[in-house]
């Protein structure tokens, strides 16, 4: 595969097999975002842990203190009597069965985030096998399966992010963008960090934390020391 100049150049300034703390890594990765667009900030994290066995699985959600940088728009599965909370808290979409009819029969996915109270898991269940492969069905673990919507949507709306493990045992998430500069990323960092650290499962053995990389939407991925946070 042939790269460009700028990724070239970028190669050059980078050490790719150092380990380096997280905040040289971030100033690495923000000097050397040369695109034209605000590139968004990646964590890639490998776990010592096998995602085929129940007791291995690693999932939650965590509300980044900075924010994501990006727009989220929200949809909400509600009873009409918490219509209004949905809607006051900045959901972009609350509905019931309209909602799913648009799914179903337009393939409507204008959202990035859907949040749905416990008694319309039901009707929302029969989204099962559009949401779930696009990691958009609701669920407890990540908060979004709530009697307080509101609050859900808020979150969402303030930079929460879902954290999963994916088949190859690694997590990706985004962490803000280039434009956040060093320390605010550094802050989304340590949270998202610190929240997979304590989700360590019981049956977990040997190393948690295998490896960690950092990276921006056409930079090059950047390896982490995670020593500190005792993983």
């Amino acid at each position: 595969m042939k790269h460009g100049k700028k990724y070239i150049d970028t190669v050059k300034a980078v050490d790719l097999d150092k380990l380096y703390e997280s905040k040289e890594a971030l100033g690495l990765v923000c000097d050397n975002a040369k695109a034209k667009f605000d590139e968004t900030v990646e964590m890639h994290i490998r776990l010592g842990v096998d995602s085929r066995h129940a007791d291995q699985q690693v999932r939650g959600a965590v509300v980044l203190p900075n924010g994501t940088g990006k727009n989220v728009r929200v949809c909400v599965f509600c009873k009409e009597n918490k219509y209004e909370d949905a809607k006051n808290a900045g959901a972009d979409f609350v509905g019931g069965q309209d909602l799913v009819d648009r799914i179903m029969k337009e393939n409507w996915m204008d959202f990035d985030v859907v949040v749905a109270s416990p008694d319309m898991m039901g009707l929302v269940g029969r989204l099962g096998k559009i949401l779930g492969p696009r990691g958009l069905m609701p669920n407890p673990k990540a908060g979004t399966v709530t009697p307080d919507v509101a609050k859900a949507v808020t979150e969402a709306k303030a930079g929460k992010i879902e954290y999963r493990l994916d088949k190859t045992n690694i997590i990706h998430c985004p962490i803000g963008k280039v434009s956040f500069g060093t320390d605010k990323l550094e802050e989304n960092f340590n949270t998202l960090i610190e929240a997979v650290v304590k989700a360590k499962p019981e049956a977990a053995k040997g190393t948690y934390i295998k490896s960690c990389v950092v990276t921006s939407t056409m930079g090059v991925g950047i390896q982490v020391s995670t020593n500190k946070y005792g993983a």
